[in-house]
């Protein structure tokens, strides 16, 4: 499959039509393209520009495989265990049905995405500071966003984080690092760019004092 000039999807419509893709092809993605996504990755935010990060292209299917079998079980223990209750459940809850099953299927085949990024904080394994994703998280907003230039989906996802030592230990990781995401990269599969529904802006916007009512 040709990707598409990266060029051709205005800013504003990328950031109104990027959901997350969870149904991705087996299709493979040249390297020159994963390396122009991660360049547009690297210009994001970091704190004070120290830049304590790296970022981990994973292509071994010996090594997927592995970490798969660790996410899977993250989500079984999350929820998979509860899929009669989610799915007999109204849409509207914390999870739609439609959000449940594409997310049970990205479980099912997240190995078959054909490249994964893991972002990863170094020294940061001992932080207690829950805003330390603030040193990242805008910087892997960018990355899906260049995926999205390119034609490809991609989805923030943490479930392996039940095996994070045992993940390090299979990458490689400094004993200080932190895995703070894994992003599978694909052509979707399934699905459309299209605008994620959300509540009302005026639901959730606040000027100058937050308001209960």
């Amino acid at each position: 499959m040709t990707s598409p000039d990266p060029n051709s999807v205005p800013l504003l419509e990328a950031l109104h039509s990027t959901p997350a893709r969870r149904y991705l092809s087996t299709e493979p993605i040249d390297d020159d393209v994963i390396r122009a996504i991660l360049d547009a990755a690297i210009r994001g935010p970091s704190a004070g520009n120290g830049q304590f990060w790296a970022w981990i292209v994973v292509r071994d299917q010996d090594t997927k495989r592995q970490i798969a079998g660790w996410y899977r079980e993250g989500w079984e223990r999350h929820y998979g265990s509860r899929r009669e209750q989610i799915l007999g459940a109204p849409d509207g809850g914390p999870m739609s049905k439609r959000s449940f099953l594409a997310a049970d299927h990205l479980a099912a085949h997240l190995e078959d995405a054909p490249v994964w990024i893991i972002p990863v904080m170094l020294g940061a394994a001992k932080s207690t500071n829950p805003r330390l994703g603030s040193s990242i998280y805008g910087a892997i907003q960018h990355l899906i966003l260049a995926a999205r230039a390119y034609g490809l989906g991609a989805t923030l996802t943490t479930l392996h984080i039940g095996h994070e030592a045992d993940v390090r230990e299979l990458l490689g990781l400094p004993e200080d690092a932190l895995t703070m995401a894994l992003i599978p990269i694909g052509h979707p599969s399934k699905g459309r760019w299209s605008q994620p529904k959300r509540r009302p802006l005026d639901e959730v916007v606040h000027f100058e004092k937050f308001k209960t009512a």
